[in-house]
């Protein structure tokens, strides 16, 4: 496939197209700098299988004057770039690769991994193919710190290969923060060696509803998944390696029914309870009248700091029926003891305990937007999903931070026709009403996989692309620099990597459906294609 200048996503901040090409050939070398020779290797491996070329990888030499070579250096004295930005120059004799840090030089490696023809992705050699680069200077950087994408394997499991997948799906596009969200009603999916049960029990349901939430079909077939602890721990060295930063999400005090089912004592009723095998809300949660439940969530995340070495840890917080604490005994004593008014404010209470335990241990507590308050701890990273569009405002005006994941944008879990990818790359995450002092407050977006009708993987690449690489774009070009035409051009050379990396995703005419189809499919808003 032919490639243009343009054929990067996400869009380079400024990009310049020179006159000829560099041809890669089998004696054409790769010098970095020693602390880059993990992604010096890391080029050499991704280039070995479709080309055949067994690259040398050495320090070095003759710095900007080496031919037939790629040169990955580092360089502190680059302005305006910040941490992760790089600036790569092709010409027909080299290619330099420098940033300010060594992710920024991994950065650059992903530009010029989309510069090369796309057959470069394939996982065998390919014959007869001319390996060349178009020569240009790009200088670019992002423009949000958290560019993440979110997967739930809690309704849905799905095992390592394709956390692993996804992860080089990301480094691919520049993405930062992989947001796995561990624990649903619906599955408990981490191994906590101090509480086995919730793997025992916790990470098997019986079998799964179907056809809608309000559905009473279900497929007659056991569910089941989890990572263990040696498991988790190969997938965070494996997003380090791509400069992936994992947070982990232990949902809490709602969406804990597969907690509660192996350990009933921890509600308020005291069960017994079964994993959901239904989808929704659910009104049993934990039991904040009880110590016991404090003690068992703070073990849970112990083992969860320790297996993780994200500064961040998120907490949920969405969606917490409060009729369970309302008719409780325990809870109402903890309000009356705490002179906590209601049960609104017991959930704050519930919250700043949880979050104060974690801040005890250097790390700093994020959860969706239900969360804040005006007496939430200040350093508390708020995720905004829906509602309360007031108090995420008043919350960054504050000079505390957000995460932007908004459901009507963002959400992969829905139909291209509640959401088409233009409505994705439209995106603003930064709202209208913010004073422009307090931008940076946003850190950037997120693109979130809700699982619950994502049983399979074609259904799992259908939802998913391409609007995930639409919100890498919202998340790292300048607003000034986007253009979904100019971005809808490029997504060919992307539709076609994915292709050939064996990811399924939507068709071109499925993700940008016309206005009255849109209009009638509200009405369906997770409906899939026919051929599922």
């Amino acid at each position: 496939m032919r490639l243009e200048m343009s054929s990067i996503i996400p869009k380079p901040v400024k990009i310049v197209e020179n006159p000829d090409k560099f041809t890669l050939t089998k004696t054409t070398a790769i010098e970095a700098e020693p602390a880059l020779s993990d992604i010096a290797n890391y080029l050499k491996n991704l280039l070995h299988p479709a080309t055949g070329f067994d690259l040398q990888v050495k320090g070095i030499s003759k710095g900007d004057t080496t031919s037939n070579a790629i040169i990955l250096k580092t360089n502190a004295n680059l302005d305006g770039l910040g941490t992760e930005g790089y600036i790569l120059k092709v010409n027909q004799e080299r290619i330099i690769v420098e940033g300010v840090e060594t992710v920024g030089v991994f950065y650059g490696v992903q530009s010029l991994r989309q510069l090369l023809p796309v057959e470069i992705e394939s996982a065998s050699i390919v014959k007869d193919n001319e390996w060349s680069v178009p020569c240009v200077e790009i200088e670019d950087y992002p423009r949000f710190r958290w560019r993440g994408f979110m997967l739930d394997v809690g309704r849905h499991f799905f095992a390592k290969d394709v956390v692993k997948k996804m992860l080089d799906l990301m480094a691919l596009h520049k993405m930062n923060v992989f947001h796995w969200h561990l624990t649903e009603d619906q599955g408990w999916r981490i191994e906590i060696k101090k509480y086995p049960k919730l793997i025992e029990i916790g990470s098997k349901r019986k079998e799964t509803q179907l056809g809608g939430l309000l559905s009473k079909e279900f497929d007659g077939k056991p569910h089941e998944g989890f990572f263990t602890q040696e498991d988790i721990k190969e997938i965070v060295s494996f997003a380090t390696e791509r400069f992936i930063k994992v947070v982990p999400e232990i949902d809490m005090p709602g969406h804990i029914m597969s907690a509660l089912a192996s350990y009933p004592e921890l509600s308020c009723s005291g069960g017994p309870f079964e994993v959901s095998t239904r989808f929704g809300i659910k009104k049993d949660v934990c039991c904040v009248g009880k110590e016991s439940t404090f003690e068992f969530l703070e073990n849970i995340l112990e083992e969860v700091m320790d297996l993780f070495p994200s500064q961040i840890i998120h907490l949920g917080g969405d969606e917490v029926p409060k009729a369970r604490w309302k008719e409780c005994p325990e809870c109402q004593a903890r309000m009356n003891s705490e002179g906590i008014e209601d049960e609104k404010k017991l959930q704050d209470y519930f919250t700043n305990r949880i979050v104060n335990y974690i801040s005890s241990r250097g790390r700093i507590a994020m959860g969706w937007n239900q969360v804040l308050s005006d007496t939430l701890k200040e350093n508390v990273i708020g995720q905004f999903w829906m509602f309360n569009k007031k108090e995420v405002l008043e919350h960054l005006k504050k000079g505390r931070k957000m995460v932007m994941s908004d459901y009507f944008h963002t959400y992969l879990d829905y139909s291209y026709i509640m959401t088409p990818l233009r409505k994705t790359y439209l995106y603003e995450p930064v709202p209208k009403k913010l004073e422009k002092e307090k931008h940076a407050n946003v850190l950037g977006i997120e693109t979130p996989l809700w699982t619950e009708w994502v049983e399979t993987m074609k259904r799992f690449g259908w939802q998913t692309f391409p609007r995930f690489t639409a919100g890498a774009e919202v998340g790292w070009t300048p607003k000034r620099g986007k253009n979904f035409k100019s971005f809808k051009k490029r997504l060919d050379f992307m539709l076609t990597r994915l292709d050939i990396l064996g990811m399924y995703h939507a068709q071109k005419n499925e993700f940008n459906p016309r206005y009255l189809k849109r209009f009638i499919g509200l009405f369906y808003r997770h409906k899939r294609p026919t051929y599922y």
